[in-house]
């Protein structure tokens, strides 16, 4: 068996491929995927590339030839993207849909915290060395947004009668969230940027997949029931999400 295997083992293929569009050259992430029936291409908002995924029988030099006729289009959505806001002193970032500048507080004590100036403005301090300042932000966001998620989450599992066993949070790209059958919900952490509105309706929406795990008629009956600001928010996230994928990530 381990002979056989040998025999049909898969040459090592390369993780990128680049594609040339006029002047331009753009890398490719190459991802194979055992339930693709197609070649498909996609643009990740906070990596800010373009990746290519491959059936199982599907071929480098079919990929190659998939990824260079659509040049144009890897183009395209890569420029579109927003511009980059990475995590260090002067950006403003928005915390719960309101903007905060962040401030490197050097010798300072502590971690991150939220300061309102006299002038109003919003800042979000961080102590500690400038080097620290993206990680220290990061570390930041996902512990609100964990407290946040976890407090909605819970409060919609009591009024459906549903038990959440997990919440973990991550920078998913795809999608806003996640829930399994288990009783396992996902999120982004990217979800603490956005007003409250969009956050609490993110919540309802998973925990109303562990009344509907699917998106019925009957699966959006339970979610706007429960959450009135339905609409309001995925018109939110509509016009706004993508917008969100560009805090966090490097020019």
């Amino acid at each position: 068996m381990a002979f056989r295997a040998l025999l049909y083992r898969r040459p090592a293929e390369p993780h990128t491929l680049a594609v040339k569009h006029g002047s331009q050259i753009f890398s490719v992430r190459l991802r194979r995927h055992r339930r693709a029936r197609r070649y498909t291409l996609r643009i990740h908002p906070s990596d800010r590339e373009a990746i290519l995924t491959m059936p199982p029988r599907g071929t480098l030099s079919d990929a190659k030839e998939f990824a260079q006729r659509h040049g144009a289009w890897i183009a395209a959505r890569l420029g579109r993207l927003p511009k980059a806001a990475p995590f260090q002193s002067g950006t403003v970032v928005p915390l719960r849909g309101i903007a905060h500048k962040i401030v490197h507080r050097a010798g300072t004590r502590g971690t991150v915290w939220v300061e309102t100036r006299d002038s109003g403005e919003r800042i979000l301090c961080v102590a500690g060395g400038a080097e620290h300042t993206d990680r220290r932000v990061h570390d930041f966001l996902k512990r609100e947004a964990r407290a946040d998620l976890q407090k909605a989450s819970l409060n919609y599992a009591a009024m459906l009668g549903v038990k959440v066993k997990r919440l973990s949070i991550r920078d998913q790209s795809s999608r806003w969230g996640s829930c399994t059958s288990a009783g396992s919900l996902s999120f982004s952490w990217r979800l603490i940027l956005a007003p409250p509105f969009v956050l609490d309706y993110l919540a309802a929406h998973e925990v109303a997949h562990l009344v509907e795990m699917n998106h019925s008629a009957k699966f959006w009956r339970v979610v706007a029931k429960v959450c009135p600001a339905t609409e309001r928010a995925k018109a939110w996230l509509d016009t706004h999400g993508n917008d969100l994928h560009r805090y966090g990530i490097s020019e």
